[in-house]
């Protein structure tokens, strides 16, 4: 076992730094559980950057639905990237360390773009009310004006809501055990170790995770619910069968994310045992972002084509 690193002060030690476990201890499938989750790690950035390129590239899709699919591309790569990097590394190393500032910073990016995919998820469902209840004035509300500020509004956002978090965090004291039985540095993980009273903390990670999470599904069930009467209202079978095509990588995109936060978050951290915490974990740290990009992608006839098109130009030009 690793001496934990510490630094007097008083009569005792503050922690500055902490060895994460990992998913399991077993030597035997460190290379293996490298090898998936490189695999998972790539896929992910294949997806994330294929799809912003994809966007970028064809002047189809040049509009607001698909500028938020890239947004949500973007956020999948950052969210994947602030986790498996380090992970992988740990996976191939005895010394499984990660500083006290690192772990902060890891902390933070998390809450941050949790925070901030809930909104960028909610105003998509906006987005989509406008485009399917409001169709003739779709163009002159959702202006590019309107466009910036609903994409940059839940980053801003999401990030000053994550730096309060971790203020929160940076005040707990750690002097007891250095080991962090995860794979990265979680809030719920590190409430264990502190040896100073939790209870604002705790507090505060509950009702900001329930304060944003009811919102921004709020603003989803909403959306949802004048969509859902909108499409009922519609006389032409194909025009409610395309409606139900635009929204339904939307939902199935939101039942992932969701549906793995919410089980992280509706009980106190004391309520749930460390292996729960990790399989949840692996959900909508991992599979969530790889599988956005191949929804949005499968399911979408515009992306399919631009696709075929960019293959098409590639192989003619050879």
């Amino acid at each position: 076992m690793l001496v934990p690193k510490k630094m007097a002060k008083g009569n005792y030690t503050l922690v500055t730094e902490f060895i994460l476990l990992g998913l399991t201890d077993l030597p035997e499938l460190q290379p293996i559980l490298f090898l998936l989750f490189l695999v998972i790690y790539l896929i992910t950035m294949g997806g994330s950057v294929g799809m912003m390129l994809l966007i970028r590239i064809d002047s189809r899709l040049h509009t607001l639905m698909y500028f938020f699919f890239a947004s949500l591309s973007c956020l999948d790569l950052c969210y994947s990237t602030n986790v498996t990097p380090k992970m992988l590394v740990n996976f191939l190393s005895e010394k499984k360390i990660i500083s006290y500032a690192a772990c902060l910073v890891q902390c933070y990016f998390f809450i941050a773009m949790v925070i901030t995919q809930y909104y960028m998820l909610a105003v998509m469902a906006y987005d989509r009310y406008m485009a399917i209840c409001n169709p003739l004035l779709y163009s002159s509300k959702m202006s590019k004006g309107v466009c910036i500020h609903l994409i940059a509004s839940p980053y801003v956002y999401g990030f000053l809501s994550g730096l309060m978090e971790t203020m929160w965090t940076y005040r707990l004291t750690f002097c007891g055990s250095n080991i962090i039985n995860h794979f990265y540095c979680a809030d719920p993980p590190l409430i264990r170790l502190s040896c100073s009273d939790t209870f604002t903390k705790e507090t505060s990670m509950f009702v900001v995770a329930g304060f944003n999470l009811s919102n921004s599904l709020l603003i989803f069930f909403i959306s949802y619910i004048f969509i859902l009467i909108a499409i009922l209202r519609m006389h032409s079978a194909e025009g409610r069968h395309k409606a139900f095509s635009t929204c339904g990588s939307h939902l199935m995109a939101v039942t992932v994310f969701y549906g793995t936060l919410f089980c992280m978050y509706v009980r106190s951290p004391a309520d749930k045992s460390v292996e729960q915490l990790k399989i949840i974990a692996v959900f909508y740290t991992f599979i969530s972002p790889m599988l956005n990009p191949v929804i949005y992608s499968l399911r979408n006839k515009d992306v399919k084509q631009a696709f075929r098109k960019l293959i098409r130009r590639n192989v003619l030009s050879k």
